[in-house]
């Protein structure tokens, strides 16, 4: 098998591991008071990031330059990545920060190197000049003078950016029962 072969099987298995990492990271959880608002803090950051990147993201429609795009190619997954820090530091348990890593470094890789692709098919040309200028993740440079349109609610709505909340909510709601019902982790 080809390496883009590998990196486009890794992608398709991301959703269903993703789903089976969180149940473990649910069972293996051992949140305190304090972990649990320390993690709820870092989660706003990230989802902070998710928002403002899905209201500039026109999917396969035009390639976003504004907003987190001037800074980075890939504002959500930093924004993930932030989110899958709070649950970490929020669980207050090593190995859903092994969890946590060993996924990310195993899946994100491939999925920014899809996405890449896709993005390189869908606006050849601009693709690569927007390259040259903005970091693939983290943002270290001047932001990118690029035209882009201003945040667009309509853009976070239609972007389904509310499941993002919504699960994380979710998850912090687990997280406080698992707390005051004081479930043990099985390790």
């Amino acid at each position: 098998m080809s390496e883009s072969g590998l990196l486009r099987s890794v992608y398709r298995w991301r959703v269903r591991t993703a789903f089976f990492a969180f149940l473990l990271v649910l069972v293996l959880a051992e949140p305190t008071a304090v972990s649990i608002g320390i993690g709820v803090l870092i989660s706003l950051a990230g989802l902070a990031v998710r928002a403002w990147a899905s209201g500039h993201l026109r999917k396969d429609k035009s390639l976003a330059v504004s907003g987190p795009y001037r800074y980075t190619r890939n504002p959500l997954y930093l924004g993930n990545l932030i989110l899958g820090v709070s649950l970490s530091v929020g669980s207050h348990s090593p190995w859903v920060g092994t969890i946590f890593t060993v996924y990310f470094l195993v899946f994100y890789p491939a999925i920014i190197h899809v996405e890449r692709e896709r993005m390189k098919k869908l606006f050849p040309g601009e693709y690569d000049e927007y390259r040259r200028f903005v970091p693939l993740f983290f943002p270290f440079r001047r932001p990118w003078r690029g035209k882009g349109a201003p945040f667009s609610w309509e853009l976070y709505g239609r972007n389904r950016e509310h499941r993002a909340l919504i699960g994380t909510a979710v998850f912090w709601l687990v997280m406080a029962a698992k707390l005051l019902l004081h479930l043990p982790s099985p390790l």
